[in-house]
């Protein structure tokens, strides 16, 4: 099972990565990332609790203006 973090405020993305069967786990700190396949943020925040520092090979995902839908077909593309 793929491991993605979804920053806490995305709920209804939560939701839906999990109906599509991902672990999805709450994005809180830059080590939240550790082992994840993918990290989804809002996009509220270009530099979100400094992870744009953070070393991560994951895909990130900018879920402003994107469905919940839309976000989990950018995380299946991207984990192909």
């Amino acid at each position: 099972m793929k491991k993605v973090a979804v920053e806490q405020s995305l709920t209804n993305i939560s939701e839906a990565l999990r109906e599509k069967g991902y672990d999805v786990v709450n994005l809180q700190s830059a080590a939240d990332v550790e082992n994840c396949s993918a990290c989804v943020v809002s996009g509220l925040d270009s530099n979100v609790m400094g992870m744009q520092d953070a070393m991560t090979k994951a895909p990130v995902i900018e879920a402003s203006g994107l469905t919940a839908d839309e976000v989990c077909q950018q995380v299946e593309q991207r984990l192909q």
